[in-house]
């Protein structure tokens, strides 16, 4: 019952109310099928027929009642009845005439066959005519306040027409807190629906009439309703809708549509990453699983937002023990009390540290004999690390030294190294420590009998220094949106897809390998920053501008994800392949690198000679922008 006396009282009025409606219709049925049989004349039905009738009128509307109570007729919220109360209500008529039947039978009074039919029609009807006239006075009572004009109404265009919309125009035009919002118009590709309507909402079209139906329609809001449709055609769609003035919103993925039901609280506002169309990265769970379950597992950079998704992730195949291992305290704290909470039955053991501190290193490996490492510490800030190239070599370089050296010496089976798309062809510091230690990477897998892969992945949308955290804060500050180049593009991937990546790396690593992720088409920064900012609700040129900074030193146009020399080779997930190694100095790798060490901590100023001479690639002249566009259209037509 409710929750509040007055809950209870409402309840019971209601109940109330029902039982006497019922009482009445009851009896009033077989009165009607009666007259029916006898030519609609009162006059000439027997006497005899109404004696019997009124013998067995008490005990056949006391069993009505019960049968009615266990077919839970009197517990149902009416205002969302369906086609499945229906089907109760026909199920609870059935039986009470079954019922009638019997009573009358036994006790000999036993009425002509045709009234127990004629009776059960009447007795369904009017069943289903009382439980659904109050939804059918609320939906009327919704279209009299959308006709007064003082009512502002938020005009909804919906995307699809499928079951999802129909629940939703249902659950809008019936829900008490949206009564101020109604569905005006539909959009579905599909032409056999065009000019059809769903609960009186016509299919105007399909995404083609997507513009000139927001106009027509005064559309306020567009909802996009097909949760069965791919990322890139999600994509296709609201890039049209975003081009129209109305607010965007999109139902939950059929993984959340238990049961054919969504609960409009799920409903969201759409996301720029909503825009990308990109499906996202399969992982082969079982794999995973595998090479991980009951292993001790560590993560440097833990705490970080590539390392606390791998401790996020890694948790739910339950290691032995996770490492938490980073250098800053407030990051690790968080993420060792996130899976305290969600994970409680996992061993988690957060260890404060550097990657560059070598004693440090060596007694945590000495104590936990880690089976997997996953190497996520590195400085990855592209224009820092132009301003502290020492500090990229001693972080990034030296750094991943230590850590696989420690890992080889006290034989850890696994070690996978992230690295980036920055390493290709590199133009900047931090990219070219990223390509040195995917050589380091390369060379201790052929003096170890640790298993060495690295993973190279491109921009992590939401991490710590990703444009779309910045583009929001501007956005919030009232702008200008920063953007360096009109021109600019990167290949882009969210958080889970890139640790999903990295798991899967470690499932399928032989040792040697570069892992590369297949990551679609590139998107252009700019149309990033224009599209957050449509979605925040400004328009651009208006409301909000865009500043254009030039290229930042060390920042190229485009990111490669393959070296010129590199070739493909596919595995079992078709978006991750392996980039053949490249050769380079193996015998004399860890004397250069002692050496760029030693003019690091002297804080010489030759570092970048000395990184071009193990990358020699680095600090090549930059292609024009003609030559950077037309490899872009290489990629795009799949040369």
């Amino acid at each position: 019952m409710g929750t509040t006396r007055k809950d209870r009282i409402q309840l019971i009025t209601r109940r109330f109310f029902l039982f006497l409606t019922d009482i009445a219709i009851i009896n009033l049925v077989v009165v009607l099928g009666l007259v029916l049989r006898f030519d609609m004349d009162f006059q000439s039905i027997p006497a005899e027929y109404w004696d019997m009738y009124l013998h067995t009128a008490i005990p056949y509307t006391l069993i009505t009642l019960v049968i009615f109570w266990f077919c839970r007729m009197y517990h149902s919220l009416w205002l969302y009845a369906s086609i499945a109360e229906a089907y109760k209500i026909v199920e609870a008529c059935l039986l009470t005439e079954i019922a009638y039947f019997c009573l009358t039978t036994f006790s000999g009074n036993m009425l002509p066959r045709s009234i127990y039919f004629t009776s059960l029609c009447f007795l369904i009807l009017a069943m289903c005519f009382s439980r659904f006239i109050y939804r059918t006075i609320r939906a009327f009572l919704h279209k009299v306040r959308h006709i007064n004009d003082e009512i502002k109404t938020t005009r909804i265009m919906l995307i699809g027409a499928g079951e999802a919309t129909n629940i939703m125009i249902r659950e809008i035009q019936l829900n008490h807190y949206l009564n101020q919002s109604e569905v005006v118009c539909l959009i579905d590709d599909s032409p056999s629906k065009k000019g059809k309507y769903i609960r009186g909402v016509k299919v105007v079209g399909g995404r083609d009439c997507i513009k000139k139906a927001a106009e027509e329609y005064a559309v306020d809001q567009i909802i996009f309703a097909i949760p069965s449709a791919s990322n890139d055609e999600k994509s296709r769609i609201l890039n049209i809708c975003k081009e129209t003035k109305c607010e965007l919103k999109i139902v939950p993925g059929m993984y959340q549509m238990m049961d054919g039901e969504i609960n409009l609280n799920d409903i969201r506002d759409v996301d720029v990453l909503d825009l990308l169309g990109r499906d996202p990265v399969k992982v082969d769970i079982d794999s995973i699983m595998g090479y991980v379950k009951d292993k001790t597992v560590m993560v440097t950079g833990g705490g970080g937002s590539i390392g606390s998704e791998l401790c996020r992730q890694l948790a739910t195949h339950h290691p032995k023990c996770l490492i938490i291992f980073d250098i800053y305290e407030n990051n690790a704290y968080d993420i060792q009390q996130e899976l305290k909470f969600e994970h409680p039955e996992v061993n988690v053991l957060t260890l404060i540290g550097s990657v560059r501190n070598t004693g440090r290193l060596e007694s945590i490996f000495a104590k936990y004999r880690p089976d997997i490492v996953y190497h996520a510490a590195a400085h990855k800030h592209v224009p820092l690390m132009e301003e502290s190239p020492n500090e990229a070599i001693k972080n990034n370089v030296v750094g991943t030294l230590n850590v696989a050296k420690a890992a080889s010496k006290y034989g850890t089976k696994r070690f996978v190294m992230i690295s980036t798309d920055k390493a290709v062809n590199p133009t900047s510091v931090m990219g070219a420590t990223k390509r040195i230690c995917e050589m380091i990477v390369q060379r201790m897998n052929e003096i170890s009998e640790t298993e060495f892969v690295a993973v190279r992945f491109g921009n992590v949308l939401g991490s710590n220094g990703s444009v779309i955290p910045l583009f929001k804060k501007q956005i919030a500050a009232g702008g200008p949106v920063t953007v360096t180049h009109p021109d600019i593009i990167r290949y882009f991937m969210t958080i889970p897809e890139a640790v999903s990546l990295v798991l899967q790396a470690g499932a399928y690593a032989k040792g040697g390998e570069i892992f590369v992720l297949d990551m679609g088409q590139p998107v252009k920064i700019d149309d990033l920053a224009k599209n957050l900012i449509r979605l925040s609700g400004y328009t651009l040129g208006v409301d909000m501008e865009i500043k254009y900074t030039g290229l930042r030193p060390g920042e190229k146009l485009y990111e490669e994800m393959l070296m010129d020399e590199e070739g493909l080779q596919e595995t079992a997930n078709k978006r991750i392949h392996i980039g053949k190694p490249i050769d380079f100095d193996r015998e004399h790798l860890f004397e250069k690198i002692d050496q760029m060490k030693a003019d690091a901590y002297a804080e010489g100023d030759d570092i970048r000679q000395l990184i071009k001479e193990l990358v020699p690639t680095y600090g090549l002249k930059a292609p024009t922008k003609a030559e950077e566009m037309a490899a872009i259209a290489d990629e795009d037509d799949g040369i």
